[in-house]
């Protein structure tokens, strides 16, 4: 399986939909597991991006739906980004 860091930025009705019902965030995330990504990690953040997530996914085809799939809502922007370890990499 592959690691991927999402960053995401809430767009206003995102930002609307959160101040409205805080626990689609967990909905969203129980969606997200079922195409297949496991949310290994999750932090609310700031600056340019309102979220930061750390994915693992069994390849980019997949991780390509998620963030379509997000994306097509209008209520969030995705950028997302192949992740490996240091370790992978040395080798």
């Amino acid at each position: 399986m592959a690691i991927y860091v999402m960053l995401t930025t809430l767009t206003d009705e995102g930002r609307k939909t959160l101040k409205q019902n805080p626990q689609r965030i967990k909905e969203v995330n129980k969606e997200v597991e079922s195409m297949g990504v496991k949310i290994l990690a999750q932090y609310s953040v700031l600056g340019p991006y309102d979220f930061l997530n750390i994915l693992e996914a069994p390849n980019n085809k997949i991780m390509a739906k998620v963030a379509i799939e997000l994306g097509s809502r209008g209520t969030l922007q995705t950028m997302t980004m192949a992740a490996m370890t240091i370790d992978e990499l040395i080798k």
